[in-house]
């Protein structure tokens, strides 16, 4: 598969609709920006939890997190290189809206040669209102990463 080009959103939206997962749940990356990203997942009844009450399962929304955090830490990167989540964290506020279409906006707050540091949260309509929280870190496959001699 062919790595994206960061500087071209297109490119990355591109290349995660080839990945089945996503293109399975529908994932869509909304915006890319320095160090930061947004993406959203519609509302299907395939990704219900709680055929009941029609909120969405818990796996999407941490799904969903997971994803958004890393495409925040590529661009805080500046590209296109593999990661692996170390750590993830997802504090649930709320249930998800049913019927409403989920969206999640992640930061990249600090990057050290090896780790990215993120944050964010998930909502339904209103940023203001959100259903979860996250704070995940990223393991950078960097050439320095790559490098360093093993500690002991």
């Amino acid at each position: 598969m062919i790595q994206p080009d960061l500087s071209q959103p297109a490119s990355l939206r591109e290349w995660m609709a080839r990945i089945p997962h996503q293109a399975a749940i529908g994932f869509q990356l909304v915006e890319l920006g320095a160090d930061f990203a947004v993406g959203r997942i519609p509302y299907r009844d395939s990704l219900v939890g709680n055929p009941t009450s029609g909120v969405v399962h818990g796996g999407i929304v941490t799904t969903l997190l997971d994803t958004v955090g890393g495409m925040a830490a590529l661009a805080r990167q500046g590209e296109f290189i593999v990661m692996a989540t170390l750590d993830l964290r997802i504090d649930y506020l709320r249930p998800s809206t049913p019927g409403e279409d989920l969206a999640a906006q992640v930061e990249c707050y600090k990057l050290t040669r090896n780790i990215a540091f993120t944050r964010g949260f998930a909502f339904n309509g209103d940023p203001d209102d959100p259903l979860a929280s996250m704070s995940a870190t990223y393991m950078l496959n960097t050439p320095a990463a790559r490098t360093e001699p093993p500690r002991r």
